[in-house]
């Protein structure tokens, strides 16, 4: 069964998602498995279903800042606004990432009328 990271102190939390599309409509779902005390002795598993809104999104970060250990995310998914331009989400996303932690990034938009896909990524490394 999968938990948080055995990355004690910090026990980063595992974050996943889910998009279902179907009769041209989407609704997706997110998790994050974070532990549940400082000792990393449980793991508690929180979930998120969402139905697709146009220009709406949700996220979830590993961590809420700085710290030792590092403090992780709390709370709900964050709610976002998507621009209906993959680029400029792409960029929006991109330039608020942490300069000291970002390596990649992938958006990938859906047109759920015509089924067409655009696909952008980043690798700083690449």
């Amino acid at each position: 069964m999968k938990e948080f990271e055995p990355d004690g102190p910090n026990w980063t939390p595992r974050i996943s998602g889910m998009l279902t599309f179907a009769d041209g409509d989407f609704t997706y779902k997110m998790s994050i498995l974070k532990s549940a005390d400082a000792e990393g002795t449980a793991c508690n598993r929180f979930t998120y279903s969402y139905k697709a809104l146009a220009g709406v999104g949700h996220f979830i970060h590993t961590y809420m800042g700085d710290g030792n250990p590092l403090p992780t995310f709390c709370g709900e998914p964050e709610r976002t606004i998507v621009p209906n331009d993959i680029d400029a989400w792409l960029e929006e996303i991109w330039t608020n990432l942490n300069e000291q932690n970002k390596i990649s990034i992938y958006v990938r938009f859906v047109d759920l009328k015509t089924g067409e896909v655009e696909n952008r990524m980043i690798n700083k490394n690449a």
